[in-house]
């Protein structure tokens, strides 16, 4: 069973317990550009309505845009998702987008049909429980092991150290992995990742609300506006820093023309403050960010992996960003997460 079909089968359960309108999920096999998982048929008094459907396990800001671009092809459209923030219900209704959650609130707005029920909580029994692979310690080995999938296979020993997480913590990783459904049992001695574009989303949202609040080094900006507009101008220093986000686009394809910049660094901050010249500003362009993986890319120039750039562009929502970070999935990452 995987991961869409658990989430939206939840969701059917409950809407048919407390309402008279039955749903049936069909999983289809889409081309993977689509993004779409599968289809649900809703069925109630004499009504039949059969709805393009997008999974997700917790709806985010950062994933509304493509969903508003799949709606204009794939009509009508329905979000599921374990859980949706009312601010992001309201967006959806706007558009005109049907959702259904976890705990079986519905909105349907077509064509002679209105349906809206809200109110209802995801029952306790059915709720997440905390999973050791979306912790912050959880999210440094998940993106390891997206960025290098045969990892998944090494020595714990050897997994722990590459990381940087605790050898302790590595089996409880992989377990919550397992039970998320994410992890494949090939033969006794053999894993491999599945349902990767799943977990990528799953793994972009931890990384967004716990994992890079917590590596938060600082925000600031330059002394000299000037030494801004040329990436070449910055010390950047070999092996501790590299750039990510917006440079690393600009660098990497040569398609996006930077507003801000990212840095992940183990430099210590007193060092790189003298260095790049910077003053202290929540208001800054320029966001440094603890480097939380040990290997290096082959460069130069020094860029962070391809799947941290995507993630940083995706998570900020805005279209030309999220327009480059398609550009890059589709050059770099598209052929290795859609695999399974």
């Amino acid at each position: 069973m995987n991961y869409e079909h658990t989430i939206a089968q939840q969701a059917i359960d409950q809407l048919e317990e407390y309402t008279p309108i039955k749903g049936e999920w069909n999983l289809v096999n889409t081309p993977p550009d689509d993004g779409i998982d599968g289809t649900i048929d809703l069925a109630w008094a004499g009504n039949k309505v059969r709805f393009f459907v997008e999974v997700k396990n917790e709806l985010r800001a950062y994933q509304l845009p493509k969903i508003l671009k799949q709606a204009e092809h794939f009509k009508p459209m329905m979000v599921i998702a374990e859980r949706i923030f009312p601010i992001l219900k309201e967006k959806l209704r706007e558009h005109k987008i049907s959702y259904l959650d976890g705990a079986g609130n519905i909105y349907v707005e077509q064509p002679g049909i209105y349906l809206w029920l809200e109110g209802r909580k995801v029952p306790e029994q059915l709720r997440t429980v905390t999973n050791r692979a979306f912790t912050k310690t959880g999210l440094r080995t998940v993106f390891y092991l997206l960025w290098k999938p045969e990892a998944i296979n090494m020595p714990h020993r050897k997994l722990a150290r590459l990381t940087g997480v605790a050898l302790g913590n590595i089996r409880n990783i992989i377990l919550g992995l397992k039970q998320a459904g994410f992890l494949l049992q090939i033969n006794d001695q053999q894993l491999a990742l599945q349902n990767k574009s799943a977990l990528l989303e799953r793994w972009m949202a931890g990384y967004k609300e716990t994992l890079r609040p917590f590596l938060l080094i600082g925000k600031y900006r330059l002394n000299r506006e000037t030494d801004f507009r040329d990436l070449m101008n910055f010390p950047i220093k070999k092996g501790e820093t590299v750039w990510g986000g917006e440079p690393a686009a600009e660098l990497l394809n040569n398609y996006l023309k930077h507003k801000d910049l990212t840095v992940y660094t183990t430099e210590a901050r007193t060092s790189l403050m003298q260095q790049w010249r910077l003053i202290p500003d929540t208001e800054g362009n320029i966001t440094f960010y603890e480097k939380f993986w040990q290997e290096e890319q082959e460069g130069p120039p020094p860029l962070a992996p391809a799947l941290l750039i995507y993630a940083d562009l995706m998570i900020t929502a805005d279209p030309r960003n999220m327009e480059a970070a398609e550009r890059i999935y589709h050059k770099f990452l598209k052929q290795e997460y859609e695999q399974y």
